[in-house]
């Protein structure tokens, strides 16, 4: 493919403004008119009326510019508790930030935290409730933490007997699936299925796989709805129309997330403390790149950056994200293992092995990176895995899909 080529040239001088194009104008991916699961109020009111309601919910959870719960408050539902995951209720806290239990500041609804020390709900936490509304926007990586929350709120619902409601969202990254698929002994909060790293499902969709695979505790099953979204297919165009979390700020941040997590393991910024998270990727000393940038605190979005006030030099992926992964739909992997060869460090190019590794959901990656294969190499590697995958998918899949 010539944009892939052209892409490929840009790596070693960086993007630059003269292939600035919107994501919007991706090839042969429709922008279709969608309803999400939370707007159709209609066919959820009928389910939860007269119940106690525990709501799962983030600052991504609105229909059209209002919050779900002040939407419930206002329609007289009784909502005995707000469960908040990473990033908080209301989507003010960073990265990796503890979630303090609470009040909501708007409607005084007790506020209880699910990340952290406590990520699962206790049967004490759900005995004066009756179901479970569950509302968060997904990007559809595997290592993006809702997901989690949203497992062990199913496996706590199954254990005590109450019924959970998915307000289904579109995934904006939900036109393909590639990485390596999930080992059971690398298993941890940020990749508890066995689903590759990027996972082609909404978290309806998802739901629906984690109960029908027997994934919760015990082989348990939940009491399951899922709200689906109208006008959604799997190819279709999706721009999420509130940041998702504090360092995912553009589409082409969220398009390039599953590629670039993995620096997350490594002496690599992926650009968290500058006004482009996950569009930069540097380190003091890179060899390469015509950028520089300098990480720092910024409240209610990072603390404590990775290289905090020093100067890294390195690449400004904006552009890049903005065509290569709707046009090739796959995870792009050079700048791994060009950045890997070029800072000459081996093995201490992986500052945190056993995260890296977490984050693959195998150590093959990183075995892959150091002895030199090449990233269509590795990713032939995934292929057995991944068709294994698309059958168990296909299983479950509650909008028409895309084609390969």
């Amino acid at each position: 493919m010539k944009i892939i080529s052209f892409m490929l040239i840009l790596l070693g001088i960086s993007c630059t403004e003269n292939v600035a194009r919107s994501a919007s104008d991706a090839p042969n991916l429709p922008v279709r008119e969608m309803r999400t699961g939370a707007e159709k109020i209609e066919d959820y009111l009928p389910l939860i009326k007269g119940k106690r309601i525990a709501v799962v919910a983030n600052h991504t959870s609105l229909i059209g510019p209002v919050h779900l719960v002040d939407t419930l408050v206002s329609l007289k539902m009784d909502i005995v508790r707000i469960f908040a995951p990473e990033h908080g209720f209301r989507g003010d806290h960073g990265a990796g930030e503890t979630v303090a239990d609470g009040k909501d500041i708007r409607t005084g609804i007790p506020l209880v935290s699910l990340y952290g020390k406590n990520k699962k709900p206790s049967a004490a936490m759900l005995a004066d409730v009756d179901c479970i509304l569950f509302d968060i926007q997904d990007v559809g990586a595997r290592f993006y933490t809702y997901i989690s929350t949203m497992h062990y709120i199913m496996e706590a619902a199954a254990e005590s007997g109450k019924e959970v409601i998915i307000l289904d969202r579109p995934n904006p990254n939900g036109f393909y699936i590639d990485g390596p698929v999930l080992k059971p002994e690398f298993r941890s909060f940020v990749g508890m299925h066995q689903i590759p790293v990027v996972h082609g499902c909404t978290v309806g969709e998802l739901a629906g796989m984690i109960n029908g695979e027997g994934w919760l505790a015990d082989s348990l099953r939940c009491d399951l709805k899922v709200i689906t979204c109208d006008g959604y297919a799997h190819d279709s165009l999706y721009m999420c129309p509130v940041p998702p979390s504090p360092n995912l700020t553009s589409p082409e941040a969220i398009y390039m997330y599953p590629s670039l997590c993995f620096f997350e393991g490594t002496i690599v910024s992926v650009g968290r403390g500058t006004d482009l998270p996950f569009c930069l990727i540097g380190y003091p000393g890179c060899p390469s790149g015509k950028i520089t940038f300098t990480p720092r605190d910024i409240p209610g979005t990072v603390t404590d950056p990775l290289y905090e006030g020093e100067t890294c030099k390195g690449h400004d992926l904006t552009a890049f994200g903005s065509i290569y992964f709707t046009s090739a739909r796959r995870i792009y992997l050079d700048w791994l293992i060009s950045m890997y060869h070029e800072s000459d460090m081996g093995e201490r190019f992986f500052s945190s092995p056993g995260f890296f590794d977490k984050l693959a959901g195998t150590d093959e990656l990183r075995k892959q990176v150091t002895t030199g294969m090449s990233a269509d190499e590795i990713s032939r590697s995934w292929q057995d895995d991944l068709e294994r995958y698309r059958q168990t998918r296909r299983k479950y899949l509650l909008y028409p899909d895309f084609t390969e």
